[in-house]
């Protein structure tokens, strides 16, 4: 059941696991996973971090959830934990001799 259309700013997308919350107008944190997101299905679904949306807004198993999300305007790509890589290290023992 769709309970409204709203605008919302992207929160948080971790693009490898497919999900993440959007800040919808009212401030309601609402869940979004990549299958809400409008595209084609040959295209790659992810949001940035800011991202502009319109969506519908629906009662999930866990509370509010996002559909048929649409971007209204892109924020540039943010680099931060959730969108990147992990990062390499160094590590191990270095030998004295």
């Amino acid at each position: 059941m769709v309970l409204k259309l709203v605008t919302g700013t992207v929160k948080w997308f971790n693009s490898r696991k497919g999900f993440g919350f959007i800040n919808s107008e009212d401030g309601t944190d609402v869940f979004v996973h990549f299958s809400a997101l409008a595209g084609g299905d040959d295209e790659y679904k992810t949001l940035n971090e800011n991202d502009k949306v319109e969506f519908e807004v629906t009662e999930g198993e866990k509370g509010p959830q996002a559909s048929n999300v649409v971007v209204t305007e892109k924020a540039p790509p943010s680099f931060n934990s959730y969108n990147r890589g992990g990062g390499g290290g160094g590590g191990g023992r270095r030998n004295r001799y």
